[in-house]
């Protein structure tokens, strides 16, 4: 069968054009699952050039890295060795909502729920009863371990009380593209070093074909995967998928990035800090600290925002700030015809959630289970779009949240996020929480329901009243549940090592394979 027919039958060829974080988490999974296959073998490249940088600046991560990284069958140790990985039990925010302001968006919950209540209900309705109840961060397992700098994994086959939280890494991301690349190299995928200079496209279906290479070389393929990062060159350059901007909810449009020698503590958590006109990040890896700061240039200079990240790095800078411009937002689809845009190609939501790698983990999911066929039915690719599209909304309108419950006035930028209309998705789950406690959840697969009660009670929206069926649960029943459960929760934390020590030792584990 000829290269530009574009029938059924099983696919041969994938091409994933471009490396970085996202070209090779998409080749890994590809590899362990078609590479190799005994009786439907299906040859898969990948063509990056060094001519091209990566942002590669996606250091830190959400739980589900765990489930991409079980799933390849990674081990532990050796992944925390080649990585320079430490752990992340949620983020730190600093001076959002208001100056002065500090809270912890943890990866768990407040507690098990009571009565069939979740435990922010009950905690809302003794702060009403009580007036010195301590902040709700308190019955949060992370929060805790966080504040103390203590670090083990919860037990997962048989737990308890104390151990209803996850976390995900911060890594070196370069580091961790070079090991999904020895991975899947290992595996089969066939990488190419070359510029592409000219994308073919067959005359009637519009199916792209081929990319040709700067010295001459054609690489052929039956399905594509864009990973070329902002430019996306098969999915904007050749299909024109358009794109839709978000910049009117979310005006940060620049970013700075500069690591920095490590602090004495290694802290198991990101830390955002709210600036004049947006916010830095500090991420802690076991050889340096990963800083950036990200801004919108209508509202502060290139300059300003160089020096307010340069002044506040906790050691001596490593390298000068690197300069990274974009539109937040997506493309209008991100599988067209034959071709499945995966990473920045697809779209960009700044970092404040650590969301970028979740995003390609969802899409590279997505794709191998909606796997198609030569012909590529568009039924498949409605159905990617579709799922993408409400992922993409879902987590652009978790970040708006962080600026819009704001009450700084301290500066245009901040007068403006206050301000400014957001999309009638969030102002209901905004208004709903402040009402009555609840949370719209509108993407199961997104953030949970503890991620927006500690994000909406840190920023200040209080909820004005509380589920009336938990006062069917008796008071005394409920205080006696959260003080022994706080207790629990303070002894168990007491007995962790620290997070600095405990990565150490698993590192220390994983350097003998990672010499090798």
């Amino acid at each position: 069968m000829s290269s530009n027919d574009t029938h059924g039958g099983a696919i041969r060829r994938i091409v994933i054009v471009g490396g970085g974080t996202a070209g090779w988490m998409t080749a890994a999974p590809l590899a362990q699952r078609l590479a190799r296959h005994p009786t439907q073998p299906c040859e898969v490249t990948l063509v990056e050039s060094p001519e091209i940088g990566t942002i590669g600046v996606g250091e830190a991560t959400l739980p589900t890295i765990r489930v991409y990284n079980a799933a390849l069958g990674l081990d532990a140790d050796d992944f925390v060795a080649k990585t320079q990985a430490s752990y992340k039990l949620g983020i730190e925010f600093k001076d959002w909502g208001h100056l002065g302001n500090r809270f912890f968006h943890a990866f768990g919950d407040f507690g098990p729920a009571l009565a069939g209540f979740g435990a922010h209900q009950h905690w809302l309705r003794l702060a009403q009863a009580f007036n010195q109840m301590p902040d709700l961060e308190n019955w949060s397992m992370p929060s805790v371990m966080a504040r103390h700098g203590k670090f083990v994994p919860p037990n997962e086959e048989n737990p308890g009380m104390t151990d209803a939280y996850s976390y995900g890494f911060h890594f070196d991301a370069s580091l961790y593209a070079g090991y999904l690349r020895e991975y899947a190299v290992a595996r089969g995928v066939h990488r190419v070093e070359g510029m592409i200079v000219e994308v073919e496209q067959h005359p009637e279906s519009g199916f792209v074909t081929a990319v040709k290479l700067r010295d001459g070389r054609r690489v052929e393929g039956d399905l594509f995967i864009d990973c070329s990062g902002f430019r996306g060159l098969l999915i904007e350059g050749a299909l024109k998928a358009g794109y839709e901007d978000w910049s009117n909810y979310l005006p940060c449009n620049s970013a700075l990035a500069v690591p920095c020698a490590s602090a004495p503590q290694l802290t198991p958590y990101t830390r955002s800090t709210a600036q004049e006109a947006g916010w830095v990040w500090r991420i802690p890896l076991q050889h340096r600290i990963g800083n950036g700061h990200v801004y919108s240039n209508g509202f502060t200079s290139d300059e300003q925002a160089r020096r307010a990240l340069l002044d506040g790095l906790d050691g001596a800078a490593l390298d000068e700030p690197r300069q990274i411009r974009f539109v937040t937002g997506r493309r209008r689809k991100s599988w067209i015809k034959n071709v499945v845009a995966i990473g920045l190609s697809a779209g960009f939501v700044e970092p404040l959630e650590s969301t970028s790698i979740n995003l390609i983990e969802t899409a590279v999911g997505k794709l191998l289970e909606l796997f198609p066929e030569r012909d590529c039915n568009p039924t498949l690719a409605d159905e990617f779009n579709r799922v993408m599209g409400i992922r993409y909304e879902s987590v652009r309108d978790f970040i708006v949240l962080h600026y819009k419950l704001t009450t700084r006035d301290d500066s245009e930028f901040w007068r403006y996020c206050a301000h400014m209309e957001i999309p009638d998705s969030l102002r209901h789950q905004i208004d709903l929480f402040r009402e009555t406690g609840r949370v719209a959840i509108v993407d199961r697969g997104g953030f949970a329901e503890p991620s927006f009660v500690a994000m909406m009670m840190g920023l200040g929206a209080v909820p004005k009243r509380y589920d009336p069926l938990v006062d069917r649960v008796e008071l005394r029943a409920v205080h006696g549940h959260f003080a022994a459960l706080r207790d629990m929760i303070t002894q168990a934390v007491a007995r962790m090592p620290d997070h600095g020590a405990y990565v150490a030792a698993q590192a220390a584990r994983g350097a003998p394979r990672a010499a090798a």
